[in-house]
């Protein structure tokens, strides 16, 4: 064998592994393999304010969600396991140190809690005893209605959260939970950013929000769960104002 086929071959060999390298670790197509869109719904194709929107349609057309993570609003930080339909949504929020449940069945909230986050803050030790365990009735003029049924609400929830601040831009392939991803950002990340599917319909999947404002796992769109009144004893009626903890 001559000199020349041997350094071709060896050429072949090297840029071949190249190309492995390539495709493994960086998630790249490239050396005349499949486009890299192959497979996907298109989105990746697209400048940041098409996709935001593409996003945002998908979002206003879906009829459940499950989302999960933290949130910092009015001061104070909450960790959010929450599913959401139209009429309502279940879950949990805990903050400062105690975990409550919310329903919302319609126009109806309850919360749900142990005797510590009815006693917090020197409550009333025999009030919180009768209501601990108990789905409590949330009267619609207690100060508890407004600043929780917002987080059993997928519109206003949704709304409020999934909005980027700045100049939106694109910020490469990404994967979340097995999916592959497109990010957009805004001001390069500082007004936050957003994974949307790459696969099937363009749900957003994750969000940074902005200022460190709490990082958010957006999931199960569009599957079904259970959304009824709570028994009637579990329920629990306290009047036209709760407990002041």
């Amino acid at each position: 064998m001559s000199v020349t086929p041997r350094r071709r071959i060896r050429r072949a060999v090297w840029l071949g592994a190249v190309c492995v390298l390539a495709v493994t670790g960086a998630g790249l197509t490239g050396c005349g393999s499949e486009d890299p869109d192959a497979g996907t719904n298109g989105l990746g194709k697209l400048p940041a304010d098409k996709i935001q929107a593409k996003a945002g349609a998908a979002v206003q057309a879906a009829d459940r969600v499950r989302l999960h993570g933290t949130v910092e609003a009015g001061g104070n930080r909450y960790t959010l396991d929450m599913r959401l339909k139209a009429d309502g949504g279940t879950g949990s929020v805990a903050a400062e140190g105690t975990t409550f449940g919310l329903l919302r069945v319609g126009e109806q909230l309850f919360l749900k809690a142990d005797a510590g986050f009815w006693s917090h803050d020197g409550g009333d030790a025999k009030a919180a005893d009768k209501l601990a365990g108990k789905y409590v009735k949330v009267p619609q003029s207690d100060p508890v209605y407004k600043k929780f049924s917002g987080f059993t609400d997928k519109d206003v929830l949704l709304d409020g959260l999934l909005t980027l601040h700045g100049t939106v831009k694109t910020d490469g392939r990404h994967e979340q939970a097995g999916v592959r991803t497109v990010r957009i950002t805004g001001d390069d990340g500082a007004g936050g950013s957003l994974d949307v599917s790459l696969e099937g319909t363009p749900y957003p999947l994750r969000l940074v929000r902005a200022g460190s404002a709490g990082t958010l796992s957006l999931s199960d769109w569009n599957k079904d769960f259970a959304l009824e009144q709570p028994a009637k004893d579990d329920t629990l009626d306290y009047g036209k104002q709760l407990p002041s903890s």
